[in-house]
């Protein structure tokens, strides 16, 4: 197992790690979003807290949210050694070995390390708020047709509800978008999908998917903070 761990701490191992837990990381977001709007709906929150509840008691999604933990940390370490890797030695900087089908000179680019940075610090943040407080079972108790469930939808509105929460809300989604914009094509290009047929389609679907997906983040707290 020697060269195995030798190829996961060297420069090219990193990367690739980096590249298929971003991947991971970008599918859950989508998941994640969809849980979410559950809030938008207008039905005291029944539809978000039922959910909450098949999303922490489901033992194929528990064991999922396992490795999603695992990618996180993961993710953050790998790119913070590449960040410092890449500080201490220029002329080997990632931006410089990738072709030109990703936009090396991009401000998320050049700040991918500060970007990842702000993004670990709200997980720990948003955490601490929502998932930590749901485990230690603090949260009062809700029925829906005699099932009983913790009431996640009143912590996150009363959250949505403080003017400084959204806006730290909706710059960290801004933070998001910078960072996907550079990781989508990056994830990409390091794994080697480059082609000069589907390059354009996945520069293009990873823009779109930077833009919408952290903007529908972002337009819930805002949304929720309007009507309450």
């Amino acid at each position: 197992m020697s060269w195995f761990s030798t190829f996961l701490t060297s420069s090219v191992g990193r990367k690739l790690v980096m590249s298929l837990t971003g991947l991971f990381l970008i599918i859950f977001l989508v998941v994640h979003l969809i849980g979410n709007l559950q809030l938008l709906f207008d039905d005291g929150g029944e539809k978000f807290n039922l959910y909450a509840k098949f999303m922490t008691t489901n033992p194929v999604i528990k064991l999922t949210s396992y490795l999603l933990y695992a990618g996180i940390l993961l993710h953050a370490i790998q790119g913070w050694l590449l960040w410092r890797s890449n500080a201490n030695a220029r002329e080997t900087k990632y931006a410089v070995k990738v072709t030109r089908t990703v936009n090396t000179n991009s401000f998320a680019s050049r700040n991918m390390g500060w970007l990842g940075t702000i993004i670990f610090i709200f997980i720990l943040i948003h955490l601490y708020q929502f998932w930590l407080q749901m485990k230690m079972g603090v949260l009062e108790m809700v029925t829906y047709e005699d099932v009983e469930v913790d009431n996640l939808y009143y912590v996150v509105a009363q959250a949505f509800q403080n003017p400084l929460y959204v806006v730290f809300y909706v710059i960290c989604m801004v933070v998001i978008a910078y960072h996907l914009l550079h990781g989508f094509q990056s994830a990409f290009q390091t794994l080697g999908l480059n082609h000069s047929k589907y390059s354009p389609l996945i520069r293009t679907v990873g823009r779109i998917y930077a833009v919408v997906v952290p903007l529908a983040f972002a337009f819930i707290p805002v949304y929720m903070y309007l009507q309450g």
